[in-house]
């Protein structure tokens, strides 16, 4: 084999570290970049925050440190105090004459009630098993009885249902299980009420047992969770009237009771924070137009330390100023990536934007059909770009916060020949769900007639995909008496 030698010419794309760190800050959401940004101001000292300003280290001469002049008022307050003490106070006090006739002041004041309130605030909720172990320890049953009841408290899931079996626990216990029963019958007299319960039933029934004896319909309320809970579930009211010997109208009264009981009593305790998301982009309407900007709360306001970067000599190798110049120039690359994402993001919103007037003015059934190729060609970017920018960034608008990705949809043909988007089919179909008549709600085939009315044809299977896409049950059980 000879071996020779050629020239070639060609392009490639090299990935530098300049790169690299520019495609993982546009893929961050704003609670990451929080992170990566925090991280590089801990790393690098270089950078520093936009407005930060050092607190004085030197105390005029004839201005005193806040430490003495604390201190002197602190002492100033004192004798204040020792005054007006011996002053509000007699020296003789009548007999009849209580301690709070006389001095009204007390330990308690409203700024500790506001340090209260802020540690009320701020410590976590109780958990259900909390709740219920303070509610056991007010009782007068035995200790043998409360450590029965510290076992099967245990046993209770957070949406306050009772999971493990008498025997296991009486058996663990080397107890009788009668007993375990009886003192599971005082822990279900607990707030809130229905815990303990084993099942949907015994729930309901517990929670009907601790209303007051005059409410309405309450005897026929237990007979239909006793003996017919299960029609109800499958909401066969024909059947329901037809064996609890009710009408209509008072069978409606009796379900009405029953939904206002609660199914999981113990999903109000021990429930996790709400995360509010917090938008990247601001849309508003000015001028008759859409204005789109970037949310300057998470917009991160960096910059070069000047004390730091004055101290960089150009001929100088020696290891600290090494070390500044290196931190220099990484800052530099790091607020370039800022500036790069942040140009990405506004220039990608402003195309969703623009692409999306009609969501913007009419609603989500004005929503049009949209993919990443369509922004990526617009604004001259790769679609993987494009995705990249869109996950995990939210836009705030005059119709609530929205994901970026949610603007995107697939196309499906109208009989006009244009595309609708499958966004403003969804918003479509919830329409009709929401104006249909309870007692009679339309299936999957009556929806997929009336949008066929609508000029857009869709099978009876994507009209049942989208609906449970949105979490909107079939028509069946979402008949109820009015």
């Amino acid at each position: 084999m000879k071996q020779s030698l050629q020239i070639k010419l060609g392009t490639q794309l090299t990935m530098t570290p300049q790169l690299q760190q520019a495609i993982r800050l546009l893929q961050l959401s704003t609670l990451d970049l929080q992170q990566e940004v925090q991280s590089a101001l801990d790393s690098n000292p270089l950078l520093e925050m936009d407005g930060e300003e050092l607190p004085p280290t030197e105390t005029p001469q004839n201005q005193q440190s806040p430490e003495l002049a604390s201190e002197e008022s602190a002492s100033a307050g004192e004798r204040d105090s020792e005054s007006e003490w011996s002053q509000d106070i007699p020296d003789e006090l009548p007999v009849d004459t209580h301690w709070d006739d006389i001095y009204s002041g007390g330990s308690y004041s409203a700024g500790d009630g506001d340090e209260l309130a802020l540690e009320q605030r701020n410590s976590a909720p109780d958990s259900l098993q909390d709740h219920l172990l303070w509610q056991l320890n007010l009782t007068t049953l035995s200790e043998h009885d409360k450590q029965i009841g510290e076992n099967l408290i245990d046993g209770i899931t957070p949406s306050g249902f009772l999971e493990t079996p008498l025997c296991e626990v009486a058996t663990a216990l080397e107890t009788d299980e009668d007993e375990v029963l009886a003192v599971l019958k005082t822990i279900q007299q607990f707030e809130p009420a229905g815990c303990g319960a084993r099942d949907l039933r015994e729930c309901l029934m517990l929670q009907l047992r601790q209303l007051p004896a005059g409410t309405p319909w309450l005897e026929q309320a237990k007979t239909v969770v006793e003996h017919h809970l299960d029609l109800l579930g499958k909401r066969d009211f024909r059947s329901l009237s037809r064996r609890t010997r009710l009408n209509e109208a008072q069978l409606g009264e009796v379900v009405r009771l029953i939904q206002t009981l609660t199914p999981y009593p113990g999903e109000a305790f021990g429930g996790e924070e709400p995360q509010y998301v917090v938008p990247d982009i601001i849309v508003r309407r000015r001028e008759q137009r859409w204005v789109v900007e970037l949310n300057p709360e998470t917009t991160p306001k960096l910059r070069i330390n000047s004390d730091y970067a004055s101290l960089i000599r150009r001929a100088d190798n020696s290891g600290d100023n090494n070390f500044l110049r290196d931190n220099l120039q990484e800052a530099r690359w790091f607020l370039k990536s800022l500036q790069s994402r942040n140009e990405t993001l506004l220039k990608v919103a402003s195309s969703i934007v623009e692409k999306q007037q009609g969501f913007f003015e009419q609603g989500p059934e004005a929503m049009k059909p949209m993919v990443l190729a369509d922004i990526a060609e617009t604004i001259g970017m790769h679609e993987s770009t494009i995705s990249r920018v869109t996950t995990q960034k939210y836009m705030f608008t005059p119709r609530g916060v929205f994901e970026l990705k949610y603007f995107f949809s697939s196309h499906v043909s109208t009989d006009s020949g244009e595309d609708a988007s499958s966004t403003a089919i969804r918003a479509m179909i919830r329409k009709l769900i929401d104006a249909e008549l309870p007692r009679k709600p339309l299936s999957d085939n009556k929806i997929t007639q009336e949008l066929d009315q609508q000029g857009i044809k869709v099978a009876r299977r994507t009209v049942a995909k989208y609906r449970e896409s949105m979490g909107i049950p079939s028509s069946s059980e979402r008949k109820r008496l009015v």
